[in-house]
């Protein structure tokens, strides 16, 4: 029995060297396995035709990374931001109608084997341009520093149909953050102003990114524009037609009292419309004519005047009426406007910036918001109805 048992064991213990060493064996032949080549997507796809110019050009890289991606045309480059892991990339603005836009990208595996790629597409053609004819404010006629009521103005050149896509490529920049909106008057006219006031000393950029933005059926817009301007102080003038005096505060310091007479009323022309105005335009010199009354009728009048800042689009102002200064601070005798005395109108035309509220109230006959610039007479649920995007954040710079 001794015998067997020793034989069995040195049995067992040559099965196990030989098990040992066909493991080893097994081990030393293992290799790992490659890392599997990068693939890149694109859209839209290589060769596409009539793609819309609002479309995003997307680029997605799978089992690796993008190192670039160039979109670019004869109009120059597409812009565009690859993601934190660098496996997607997206354009950021519009691309120009009637144009073909090649996209070269370069990606890696996790192995760094790289990988390029070649496509193109072509975005739908422009039966018509649509362009901003006019935007407020300006250095022509406002100047670049402006009062805190200061709405921007655009006017387009053709009516905009597609007030969405036009709408989200306006964007308003502020040095001091502000909630605003745009608002939509009529389908060649686009405003913003704040929900408040803007705050004094205020640096505003607005940017019409538009080039090749639709804007209604075949309609594309033309060009980008951007505008910078600067809010000054704050300065509201107030007054009432009952106590018949201009009162106004710069900075929250009353820095200015004037005597005045509004409107006289009778005839609903007569009244000094109430409401918040803002100053439109400062002129040395303005000749006015009676509303409604011609040559030879009954209660026509020409008249030159002189230092005058206008409050609406219905012949009101600010202005010297050394004719009245006897009523100023005690009765409303003039067709509408406010008369102050020379001194206190020179006065005011040269401390008055384009922008700048000037509130009268006691009158019945209230300003409407389409009379000039009137656009703080509507509060702010009303503002909204007419913007197609509602109220956000400027961004800040």
């Amino acid at each position: 029995m001794g015998h067997l048992a020793h034989g069995s064991a040195a049995l067992i213990a040559v099965s196990l060297l030989a098990a040992c060493t066909a493991t080893t064996a097994t081990r030393q032949t293992v290799k790992p396995a490659a890392a599997p080549d990068v693939s890149v997507a694109v859209t839209p796809r290589d060769r596409t035709g009539d793609v819309p110019t609002d479309e995003t050009v997307i680029v997605a890289a799978d089992a690796g990374t993008l190192k670039s991606v160039h979109v670019t045309s004869d109009h120059g480059r597409l812009p565009g931001v690859i993601s934190d892991d660098g496996t997607r990339w997206r354009s950021n603005q519009t691309a120009r109608p009637g144009t073909t836009y090649t996209v070269r990208t370069v990606a890696v595996n996790a192995e760094g084997k790289r990988k390029e790629s070649t496509s193109t597409f072509t975005t739908v053609k422009a039966k018509d341009t649509f362009d901003i004819e006019y935007i407020t404010p300006n250095s022509n006629d406002t100047g670049l520093t402006v009062g805190i009521g200061m709405p921007i103005m655009i006017t387009f050149d053709k009516p905009v149909t597609d007030r969405v896509s036009v709408e989200r490529n306006l964007t308003v920049q502020s040095s001091k953050p502000v909630e605003g909106a745009w608002h939509w008057f009529d389908d060649r006219h686009v405003d913003y102003r704040p929900t408040e006031y803007w705050p004094a000393r205020t640096k505003v950029r607005v940017e019409a990114r538009l080039a090749g933005v639709r804007g209604g059926e075949g309609l594309y817009g033309k060009r980008d524009v951007r505008l910078d301007f600067r809010i000054g102080r704050a300065q509201i003038t107030r007054g009432t037609t009952q106590n018949h005096v201009l009162t106004v505060k710069r900075d929250g310091k009353v820095i200015r009292t004037m005597p005045m007479s509004a409107g006289q009323g009778g005839a609903w022309k007569f009244y000094t419309t109430s409401g918040i105005h803002l100053a439109m335009s400062r002129e040395n010199v303005t000749v006015m004519t009676s509303p409604g009354i011609g040559p030879g009728e009954p209660g026509y009048y020409q008249l030159t005047v002189y230092d005058t800042v206008r409050i609406s689009n219905s012949g009101e102002y600010v202005h010297s009426a050394p004719w009245s200064v006897g009523a100023q601070g005690n009765s409303n005798v003039s067709h509408g406007c406010v008369n102050v005395s020379p001194e206190n109108a020179k006065w005011f035309l040269d401390n008055t910036l384009i922008g700048d509220p000037i509130i009268i109230t006691g009158s019945p006959r209230v300003l409407e918001p389409t009379n000039g610039w009137g656009h703080w007479q509507e509060n702010w649920k009303e503002w909204l109805k007419w913007s197609s995007l509602k109220d956000g954040p400027t961004t800040t710079f």
